[in-house]
């Protein structure tokens, strides 16, 4: 994939590509990126790249001279590129997978009150927001949004690694443990140390159960769950309810 990140601030940027799993999916080919400052388009001894809003209001837009000449010159046009800000589409893990499939992605960095709606109207396929809060800036919203995406292509990270992931059927992830086996006099669920792996599935599988109803009860609604999960599912409401029952 070639990924091209339109922004003012490279510096934001640039050393996410140049650290773990991504530094390895850039060295192996897999990703290939390119930073470019908008700001070299702009006009005038100070490369103005922002002005004040039509019709007034607090802050400044983005011009959209300076950010059309750059999108054009990189070919952008016609291509798959993405704005990230807050008025845009919810992002989520399918989204990220739909994003991953590209070949070619564009990202524009926002900043101060937005762009031109110009230049979204002319080049921008895909608004997306990260969630529902504000940002100082979309470098940080662009880069959540390929740290997402990036992990999915094939060859990056192991598809066994991403099989019991938060979200790949609905539901959240199980609780991880490693060495050493107590600590701070906590001891390690058991059931982990029995070799016994049609145990160990099953105590996973309610520990996701147990996780998605405590933290994101919304999921459970469009969760694909086999009938061993929906059994186990009943049982832990009917354990909340009797947990709730008797503290009153």
């Amino acid at each position: 994939m070639k990924i091209t990140i339109f922004t003012l601030f490279p510096e934001m940027v640039e050393p996410f590509f140049k650290s773990s799993i991504m530094k390895r999916a850039v060295e192996k080919g897999l990703i290939q990126y390119k930073i470019i400052n908008f700001r070299t388009y702009a006009s005038g001894v100070h490369q103005k790249a922002d002005d004040e809003p039509f019709g007034g209001g607090a802050g400044m837009v983005i011009m959209p001279e300076p950010l059309s000449r750059a999108l054009d010159d990189s070919g952008a046009k016609g291509k798959r590129v993405v704005f990230p800000t807050p008025s845009g589409k919810q992002f989520t893990e399918s989204y990220a997978s739909d994003l991953s499939k590209e070949e070619e992605l564009y990202f524009i960095c926002g900043h101060y009150e937005g762009i031109d709606q110009r230049v979204v109207d002319e080049y921008v396929t895909d608004e997306i927001t990260i969630g529902d809060y504000v940002l100082s800036s979309g470098e940080t919203s662009t880069i959540v949004i390929i740290d997402a995406l990036f992990r999915l292509i094939d060859g990056v990270i192991t598809s066994e690694s991403l099989e019991d992931e938060s979200f790949n059927s609905g539901l959240l992830e199980y609780p991880q443990y490693t060495r050493p086996a107590t600590y701070c006099n906590k001891d390690v669920p058991s059931v982990l140390l029995s070799g016994n792996h049609r145990h160990i599935t099953e105590w996973r599988d309610c520990k996701r159960l147990e996780k998605t109803l405590l933290n994101r009860p919304d999921l459970l609604s469009h969760a694909s769950l086999s009938i061993k999960e929906r059994q186990n599912f009943l049982k832990i409401i009917s354990k909340v309810e009797d947990d709730d029952y008797g503290h009153h």
